[in-house]
């Protein structure tokens, strides 16, 4: 039985988990892409700040310096596996009513990558335990974190979390977001390497994705900026929400004037259309049976430029 589990307190727990990865010297242009770990001075004067991307102009800086090499923490290593009897790859054809196209480990490791990592993408048709449990021991040489995930209905998740509670301690959760699924999240294998099991259904666990474990790859390159920018936005249309749980609706963000944003909810919620056009997650906390049209909420920003 999984126990639930309040959105913070999940948030809390995985970056616990998620460690500030070692920091070393790096020549410049290896460099670029990867967080600066200690300030760069010149003179009195902070020329590069700790926690930073290191972005063209800041290597352009720093060689202004004469440095050749700069303190920096790596870009995360994540690997992504998908394991389920089910899921079949794109570009092959299905073969009954009851396959579904892999879809989790595509969308998960582009996330990844953009949220700063290095993304490996495995995909898995696990036979039984032994046969997953090779694969993800194979995977852990590379992996400073492992993410994981079975079919949308999530038939796969009790094998999975078998076999990841064999190597290592891992603990089965439901976070309070209403329509998600069940997670699991521990350390395993000879190094602790983190890992997380997350729902099958592409929506939530995109959704969770963007709560859980971006946070944890912007947490494991010591960057100050981890979680993605909430705003305000006045809704557009009446939202509702289950009451005892975070709901996280997808939305379009647009302005009707220089002050005020506007979030437009996208009217299929459960479909891979709707999320591929939402711009922002309307975020009704558990207290609330939803928001009116008209009302001022809190959005959790997907794209740059409504930053």
């Amino acid at each position: 039985m999984s126990e639930t589990i309040k959105v913070a307190e999940l948030a809390t727990e995985l970056l616990a988990l998620a460690k500030p990865l070692a920091a070393f010297d790096m020549p410049l242009l290896d460099a670029h892409g990867a967080t600066l770990a200690l300030d760069v001075s010149s003179g009195e004067q902070v020329a590069l700040k700790s926690g930073s991307r290191i972005r063209a102009t800041q290597i352009g800086l720093a060689a202004s310096l004469g440095l050749d090499r700069l303190p920096t923490r790596p870009q995360p290593r994540v690997v992504i596996v998908s394991a389920g009897d089910d899921l079949v790859e794109p570009g092959s054809p299905l073969r009954d009513g009851k396959d579904e196209y892999e879809t989790n480990s595509w969308l998960l490791t582009t996330a990844v990558k953009e949220a700063g990592a290095v993304g490996y993408r495995v995909h898995t048709i696990p036979e039984n335990p032994a046969q997953l449990k090779d694969v993800i021991e194979d995977q852990l040489v590379r992996a400073d974190l492992l993410v994981i995930c079975g079919e949308r209905n999530d038939e796969s998740f009790s094998l999975i979390y078998s076999v990841l509670n064999e190597l290592g301690k891992v603990r089965e959760v439901l976070p309070l977001i209403e329509g998600s699924g069940k997670h699991a999240f521990g350390l395993v294998g000879p190094d602790q390497t983190p890992v997380v099991s997350l729902p099958g259904d592409p929506i939530f666990a995109y959704i969770s994705a963007e709560l859980f474990i971006r946070p944890m790859i912007r947490n494991m390159m010591g960057l100050y900026d981890i979680h993605r920018p909430v705003i305000k936005a006045t809704l557009t249309s009446d939202v509702l929400s289950e009451v005892g749980k975070h709901s996280f609706i997808r939305g379009i963000l647009s302005s009707d004037k220089p002050e005020r944003r506007l979030i437009t909810p996208i009217e299929n919620q459960g479909d891979l259309i709707g999320l591929s056009d939402a711009t922002g997650l309307v975020v009704i906390p558990e207290s609330e049976s939803g928001a009116s049209a008209g009302a001022e909420v809190d959005v959790l920003v997907l794209e740059r430029r409504f930053n």
